[in-house]
């Protein structure tokens, strides 16, 4: 059984979604940000970074999405969550997911938790000023790469889906419409469609 600690509407989404298409057995603690739970000394002892998701397994604690959502792929190889017999593909998978983590979800960070980087209230304008733009700007390369299929790899479904609907999902709050980016809008709207989509955000209304 492994423990997913997570927030509704964060990214820990992602993993949360690809744990329940994998049909390994898991359970999910809810973080609640609203009360600082992040940064209890209990969540703390599962994930000194304070931050979600978590997954806590027989093994240890693994953290980031990118990490965590290959080894969920790598323990359910029968959900075919990762093409887990090519290596360039899997390679081209983690090279997306990748970029989410590292290049997307900091790119609206800067809109929300500017004081990660700056504390003059200036330079906190500043950064809050530029997000629609950077996003738009990370959408469109995003975009571009889809050919060859409706999902993310082509036509073979994987853990990078469920990781761009996350961010997809922010761009609303970011000041960017979704409808600029057709392939992704469609990527969204099937998304919503599967139904462990549609089981873990209904369970995200009920914790």
């Amino acid at each position: 059984m492994f423990t997913l600690f997570s927030m509704p509407g964060t990214c820990s989404r992602a993993s949360h979604i690809t744990l329940e298409e994998s049909g390994l057995p898991y359970k999910v603690k809810r973080v609640d940000f609203s009360k600082q739970e992040q940064l209890s000394q209990e969540f703390l002892a599962v994930n000194p970074k304070g931050r979600v998701p978590a997954l806590v397994t027989s093994s240890g604690v693994l953290t980031e999405t990118p990490a965590i959502l290959s080894f969920i792929a790598q323990m359910a190889p029968a959900a075919k969550l990762a093409p887990l017999d090519d290596a360039f593909e899997f390679a081209r998978m983690q090279s997306f997911n990748a970029y989410i983590s590292s290049t997307v979800h900091v790119a609206h960070a800067h809109g929300r938790r500017g004081s990660r980087w700056a504390d003059e209230a200036s330079s906190l304008e500043d950064m809050k000023r530029k997000v629609p733009q950077v996003m738009s700007d990370c959408f469109e390369i995003i975009e571009q790469g889809f050919h060859g299929g409706p999902w993310v790899l082509g036509n073979q479904y994987s853990v990078s889906d469920p990781y761009l609907f996350v961010m997809s999902g922010w761009l609303e709050s970011d000041g960017v419409d979704i409808a600029s980016f057709p392939k992704v809008h469609d990527h969204y709207q099937r998304m919503l469609a599967r139904a462990a989509v549609i089981k873990v955000l209904e369970a995200e209304k009920q914790a």
